[in-house]
């Protein structure tokens, strides 16, 4: 038995979102906790499954927040380091009047580009079932190193690798940078969460079934999800090829988090039935579950703090049936 179902190594930063006006009309900023990673660990969390974190945040007010914040949703932190010369990673969030958002980051450099290899807690890995990661623990030497060997532990120990491109443009010196590095995270992965845009962005077509045809043409990744935003959602697994509608609310504030969301349930589904044998009714299964969690988080402001409950989803199930 692993003592870890998820360990996730990657960015963990602030959030500046919008949240209102104030009194001379100038938009104020709320500091949401962040990253990727540790909201796909805080859905998993909520599911009741263990998790463990390993990324690098700056010795600072914000740093020392986060820390707390993510071992409060119930995360192991031992794999969390803080950098006394650089600062927390901060994120700036614009949102559009669909929910969309702009992001501008002041990371140059952040800490959690400041990750290196040694600094890997290798057994934290090895006592896990699933490791997960991103690209922006790759967009820069060190970190990419680091992710590397990481990847490397967990393949030797037989984890199940989980890959989200988490494609951010602002980030990469340059879009083929960014490129090479997605088909690095494709060509380890067992399980592929991506988005409508970066299908498009990876393969050229719109047409996300012929874009998840190109991809297995030199990629053996066993489930990939592709998330369509309010088109709802797709599983592409061995032949078969399962789409679900999303749950769309007239209460959508923004869309921070909705995929870390849905990666966290998806993984929730797959430590619970395996990834062998997934008949289309798991599959329908397993994306009806990770929509509904996608769509409440889309209700409220930030991410980490404030997944949805196992019942909230539920609930949202019965209520559309």
């Amino acid at each position: 038995m692993k003592k870890y179902d998820v360990v996730a190594l990657g960015e963990l930063l602030i959030d500046f979102t919008e949240n209102g006006l104030s009194g001379q009309g100038n938009p104020m900023l709320e500091a949401n906790p962040g990253g990727a990673p540790c909201n796909l660990l805080a859905m998993l969390n909520r599911m009741g499954k263990k998790t463990a974190f390993i990324g690098k945040v700056g010795n600072d007010t914000f740093g020392k927040m986060l820390k707390d914040v993510v071992q409060e949703s119930g995360t192991d932190v031992s794999g969390l380091l803080f950098d006394n010369k650089v600062h927390t990673t901060l994120a700036f969030v614009h949102t559009q009047p669909d929910g969309d958002r702009e992001f501008s980051f002041y990371r140059n450099p952040g800490a959690d580009m400041m990750l290196t290899k040694e600094e890997v807690p290798e057994e934290l890995i090895k006592d896990s079932r699933i490791f997960h990661f991103g690209t922006l623990s790759s967009t820069h030497e060190g970190v990419r190193e680091a992710t590397r060997y990481a990847i490397d532990v967990a393949k030797e120990n037989g984890l199940l690798i989980s890959f989200d491109p988490n494609l951010r443009e602002p980030l990469w010196d340059s879009l083929e940078d960014a490129r090479r590095e997605i088909e690095y995270g494709l060509s380890k992965c067992d399980i592929l969460k991506i988005s409508d845009n970066e299908i498009e962005f990876m393969t050229g077509t719109t047409d996300y079934t012929r874009g998840v045809e190109i991809l297995r043409e030199s990629y053996d990744i066993r489930l990939i999800l592709v998330t369509m935003g309010k088109s709802g959602s797709r599983a592409y697994y061995k032949d078969k090829i399962v789409e679900v509608p999303p749950f769309l609310q007239e209460g959508t504030i923004e869309t921070t988090g909705a995929g870390d969301t849905f990666g966290g349930c998806s993984l929730n589904y797959v430590l619970e039935h395996g990834l062998e044998d997934l008949t289309e009714e798991n599959l329908a299964e397993l994306l009806t579950i990770a929509n509904a969690g996608a769509s409440i988080i889309t209700t409220r402001k930030g991410a980490l703090k404030v997944m949805p409950t196992k019942e909230e989803i539920e609930s949202l199930i019965r209520e559309k049936k």
